[in-house]
Formats: structure tokens, sequence, C-alpha cells
């Protein structure tokens, strides 16, 4: 594998990572409780959680773009070539 390449899944990698934090709200809806302490152990509370995941559309649309002609001159000519497209929308921030 060239380093170009590492270079590039590298910094997928930290993409991934850095959406991750920024697409995920999660909100402490109960705190839960431990359990008493006495001679009788009564079981746990698990605190409640509300996750509200954002979502991503990926898709393509068509964009003219100059691409070269392969024949043996090198004079150039404009294509349409479907380019990838993406949107991201952030979970709404219900503390407002």
């Amino acid at each position: 594998m060239s380093t170009v390449m590492k270079v590039v899944l590298a910094i997928v990698a930290v993409l991934v990572i850095v959406f991750g934090f920024y697409m995920v709200d999660v909100d402490v809806t109960d705190e839960g409780a431990l359990p008493d302490v006495d001679v009788s152990v009564d079981g746990g509370e698990m605190p409640e959680l509300d996750a509200d995941v954002g979502s991503v559309d990926v898709g393509t649309e068509t964009e003219q773009v100059t691409v070269p002609d392969v024949d043996v001159d090198v004079s150039t000519e404009e294509a349409d070539v479907e380019v990838p497209t993406i949107s991201v929308n952030p979970p709404e921030d219900d503390n407002n």
C-alpha cells in the first residue's frame, strides 16, 4: 500500500471519528441509582437514555468536468460524470 493511500485512509478514519462525536446527541433522562448496601442487597437501576442520531444522505449528481481526450493529441473535451454528494444532518438539540 502506498504512502498516499495510507495518509488518505488515516484522514478518512479521523473524519469518521469526528462525525461520530458530531452526529450523536445523548441525553440522560434518568440518573439511575446505586444499590443499597446492607445485609440484603437490593438490585440497582440502570439509567434511562434518550439518544438522537443524525442522518447522512449519500448520492450522486451529474456534473460537467473537463477530461482529457484519449487520442494521441492531448486535447480535452467536456463530459458528464457522476460525482458523489453528501448531506449531513446533526440531531436537533432538545435542551432549548
